[in-house]
């Protein structure tokens, strides 16, 4: 199966909700399909009442979809990386899992949002301020500094994901490939910091 990195603008109102409440991160990744939201709140132990609390006349707690979420115009758009987040990140940290804030936040930005999958295990969090610091970075990213950092043989030796660097750069241009996403994602993240919006980032 593929791995795809996928973010999704967030405000500053609503991440601490997410935060606080992980269930909610799928009414941000997911925003049309209440059916993942309302099993992770079943899963987290949040669903209607049980049949104890029928028994014994306790108060059910409120059903999945009865929670309100509100969204503010500009939340939860989106754009994804397919399968080139890994390659990306290695260019912009030099590692192939860690990296020096900010340019290693497509790995390690922002704040675990619980124990909820979205995916490759739980999303990720980061606010408005911390968007707008990798906003600021990536301003002085340019296609000069990427390719210095493409390194086939060494992305390859540390497996970076998806296993494409050795191929011939005539039939398959791998760096193209990355900074055609990277291009994406540097535009994504400069309209979230102009509007002010934080963001969740999920492997999928």
């Amino acid at each position: 199966m593929s791995m795809i990195l996928e973010l999704h603008t967030v405000s500053d109102a609503n991440l601490p909700r997410v935060l606080a409440d992980p269930p909610l991160v799928w009414k941000v990744v997911s925003p049309d399909d209440d059916g993942m939201y309302e099993a992770a709140r079943a899963e987290a132990g949040v669903a209607e009442a049980g049949f104890f609390q029928r028994l014994y006349g306790l108060p059910a707690r409120a059903k999945a979809s009865a929670v309100e979420f509100p969204l503010a115009p500009g939340e939860v758009e989106a754009t994804d990386l397919d399968k080139a987040w890994h390659g990306i990140h290695f260019m912009l940290t030099g590692t192939a899992w860690e990296g020096v804030p900010p340019l290693n936040f497509l790995m390690h930005g922002g704040a675990v949002i619980g124990e909820v999958e979205v995916g490759y295990g739980p999303a990720r969090g980061m606010t408005a301020a911390e968007v707008k610091a990798v906003a600021g970075a990536l301003a002085g990213i340019d296609e000069a500094f990427m390719r210095a950092r493409f390194n086939p043989a060494q992305m390859t030796q540390l497996d970076i994901y998806p296993g494409i660097w050795d191929r011939d750069p005539a039939e398959d241009d791998s760096f193209g490939y990355c900074m055609e996403y990277f291009g994406a994602l540097r535009t994504f993240v400069m309209r979230a910091a102009e509007r002010g919006a934080g963001l969740i980032i999920s492997l999928t």
